[in-house]
């Protein structure tokens, strides 16, 4: 098992009048190979969910287990470590640098993990080339549309080949045919063998993943899996 979440709860200001039960007793688990919605509404708790499978944060009571290791055990620069190799994160602001290129963006966690500069560039180029950005590759964020500054964010998300990808809101800034065609990138990131998470709070987003966990107040209250015709980003399912 990739995932396990056993009775997991994430309290702000526990104990206060004011106390926030982000989760609340949330219990999980998510195979090796899933594409998976984490669907709610705003305060439904999607967001701290993301934080902590994604080692952003951890829980207050409860165990996390990724890949079988205690979360709870790591230290911060083993969190930092699997941040950077295990998972590829997307948000819908982009979170680019501004001052950067598109390749120099995407080259920025390859750093982190040490890799040669020689090498990165490769990498990074292979990155910007798999969502069609190559042509793009030495334009600065303020020159892309939001539909090539998401690729570029989703480019550097991918270019370490992390076996976890975690969207959070990935279309949210987007039109929907951009939007249609960075969730058919993220259904071939599955079909590839990436797990993939997408927390959204778009019922119809949610619909493009094979098994959706909806969350309210902090809990669980529908786990499901689907059939799903895979968009190709061309108007069809492949």
């Amino acid at each position: 098992m990739l995932i396990s979440l056993k009775n997991v709860y994430k309290i702000y200001g526990e104990g206060l009048e004011s106390e926030v039960r982000a989760l609340d007793g949330v219990s999980l688990e998510i195979d090796y190979g899933e594409f998976v919605a984490i669907a709610g509404q705003s305060g439904s708790g999607k967001s701290t969910m993301m934080n902590v499978l994604g080692c952003l944060d951890i829980p207050t009571y409860g165990d996390y287990l990724l890949a079988g290791q205690d979360v709870s055990e790591l230290t911060d620069k083993e969190l930092s470590h699997i941040r950077n190799k295990q998972i590829g994160f997307i948000f819908q602001g982009y979170n680019l640098i501004a001052s950067l290129t598109a390749v120099e963006n995407v080259e920025l966690p390859l750093i982190y993990q040490g890799v040669s500069a020689f090498d990165r560039r490769d990498i990074a180029m292979d990155a910007l080339q798999r969502v069609g950005l190559a042509d793009r590759a030495k334009h600065l964020p303020s020159e892309m549309s939001g539909g090539q500054q998401q690729r570029v964010a989703i480019a550097r998300a991918i270019a370490a080949h992390p076996p976890i990808i975690m969207a959070d809101e990935p279309t949210g800034a987007l039109d929907s045919k951009t939007g249609l065609e960075v969730l058919a990138f993220l259904q071939q990131l599955n079909r590839e063998g990436s797990t993939v998470l997408l927390i959204t709070h778009d019922n119809g987003i949610a619909a493009t993943a094979r098994r959706i966990v909806r969350l309210s107040d902090g809990k669980i209250i529908e786990d499901h899996g689907q059939d799903v015709d895979w968009y190709d980003g061309k108007g069809g399912a492949p």
